[in-house]
């Protein structure tokens, strides 16, 4: 009797074995057909294997199968592994399986993936190429997308979501990549639509598309390039939004001298940061606004720049958006935001009251207002009427303010003041130009705001650097909450 019963023992192990090698063979043929199949090397695997460090990467649900195929893998790859030594969750789907299409299980692995990179406080990267849903699977199909879109929807503000697109995510699934904080595409291959470009025409949803229209931060010449930027942007971010501030070991002076030219705020905001590096961020959309990543003395920081080359840095409808959003972003993770100014004022069309502008103007309002990290502002420019209050002043919630000694900071530019305020002084007192210039010196001069402590100090242009560190560096250890005190301390 023992001796059956440790013959039938053995079978159902060497049953086991022979399952779990048969296994190991179909995926690995799956794999394969998968990289043969590729463009460019690139496949599912490899797009895990380029975007962690080697040998990192560890596979979660390697075996779950299709609900009623007993011979198919689900049709994405979910894991973690190591990004600099940083640990971050990823999944990848797999257009070689059914098209990298969601059903059931395709959804409860992704799910997975998101349980696991929440309980450790780990980003997650998702790599999409799928066609969207499988159709014959019904309403299940439909409520996988509403799973994932859940699972998104909580990691929100917690752990920071990048999204890259090297092939097609179609459908409701490029409503689950919009929703990630950051997304990246490749020139030639990304193919990001809820409605198919054969409807609407074969510019709808290619990189470039994507990027004019806000839902790409980041456009990659090609796949390697797209998994180094999600690398790049990785290191810069904290792992979650109770980390703290992070911090990057650069060696650069912070009293470093620089020459600012305020009218290049795209070279300013190379210039003043560590190394002269700054990671533009949705370049591509509303432009008349610059966006993105550096650090000042090792603190990553947000920055947020009106680019006066374009209109005079004026405040569109479309660059409301997008900085009321990027402050946001900062804001959830307690990244510090440096805001730096030269705006002529606020768009001035019919356009922008359809918007309807006002809206915007709101949520760009809201967003400075309510958020709680660290925020410096520094006035390069001009600064006329609502994009001064706007753009981060400290009625708005800034902790420091700086301006240039050049700034100019007033209620109206002054080719309008004249024309409405002293009009009538024009040929009688001095020219147009003249009068332009009175009252540029009298009423739009950063020395008021200063008596008026709107602005912290005047600072000259080559220790814009200097400041900005410093400030960021005070604030490092900001926080809206005030801790309990058991007693004020006695008088001696």
């Amino acid at each position: 009797m023992d001796g059956n019963v440790n013959s039938a023992s053995l079978s159902k192990k060497d049953v086991r074995a022979a399952t779990a090698e048969k296994l190991k063979d179909m995926l690995k043929d799956i794999d394969n057909a998968s990289a043969a199949g590729s463009k460019n090397g690139f496949c599912a695997r490899t797009r895990i294997e380029a975007l962690f460090d080697d040998g990192t990467f560890t596979e979660m649900g390697a075996y779950v199968r299709r609900k009623q195929k007993e011979n198919e893998f689900e049709g994405v790859i979910c894991g973690y592994g190591a990004i600099d030594g940083k640990l971050v969750f990823a999944f990848s789907q797999d257009s070689s399986r059914m098209k990298g299409a969601f059903d059931e299980m395709h959804a409860e692995k992704i799910a997975g993936v998101y349980t696991a990179a929440m309980k450790n406080g780990a980003p997650v990267v998702g790599i999409f190429d799928s066609i969207g849903a499988i159709v014959y699977d019904g309403v299940s199909a439909l409520a996988s997308f509403g799973r994932v879109m859940k699972c998104v929807s909580d990691a929100s503000g917690v752990i920071p979501q990048i999204a890259v697109i090297p092939g097609v995510c179609a459908g409701s699934a490029a409503t689950v990549a919009a929703m990630f904080d950051l997304a990246v595409t490749v020139e030639g291959k990304t193919n990001m639509y809820v409605n198919s470009p054969f409807l609407l025409g074969d510019k709808n949803g290619s990189a470039a598309f994507a990027a004019e229209n806000g839902l790409a931060a980041k456009v990659a010449a090609d796949e390697a390039e797209a998994y180094r930027t999600v690398r790049e942007l990785v290191s810069l971010l904290p792992s979650n939004n109770a980390e703290g501030m992070n911090t990057v070991e650069t060696g650069d002076d912070i009293n470093r001298r620089v020459e600012v030219n305020a009218g290049d705020m795209k070279g300013v905001t190379e210039l003043i940061g560590d190394g002269c590096k700054f990671c533009e961020l949705y370049s591509s959309y509303a432009p008349e606004i610059i966006t993105g990543l550096t650090s000042f003395g090792d603190i990553v920081s947000g920055v947020i720049a009106n680019n006066s080359q374009i209109n005079g840095g004026t405040i569109t409808v479309g660059a409301a958006r997008k900085a009321a959003r990027f402050v946001s972003f900062c804001d959830s993770f307690n990244i510090p935001l440096v805001t730096l100014v030269n705006s002529v004022g606020l768009d001035i069309s019919y356009n922008a009251e359809r918007a309807p502008f006002a809206s915007e103007l709101a949520k760009l309002a809201l967003a400075y207002t309510s958020s709680e990290n660290a925020k410096v502002t520094v006035v390069l420019g001009k600064a006329y009427g609502a994009a001064y209050t706007l753009m981060g002043s400290k009625s708005v919630g800034a902790d420091m303010a700086f301006a240039l000694d050049s700034a100019a900071i007033g209620v109206l530019p002054p080719e309008s003041a004249v024309a409405f305020v002293w009009n009538d002084r024009v040929s009688g007192e001095g020219s147009r130009e003249e009068l332009e210039k009175q009252w540029t010196e009298i009423c739009s001069s950063p020395v008021d705001a200063a008596e008026k402590g709107e602005i912290d100090d005047i600072i000259d242009a080559s220790e814009l650097r200097a400041r900005i560190c410093g400030a960021v560096s005070m604030l490092a250890m900001k926080s809206e909450l005030y801790p309990d005190r058991r007693h004020p301390v006695l008088p001696l």
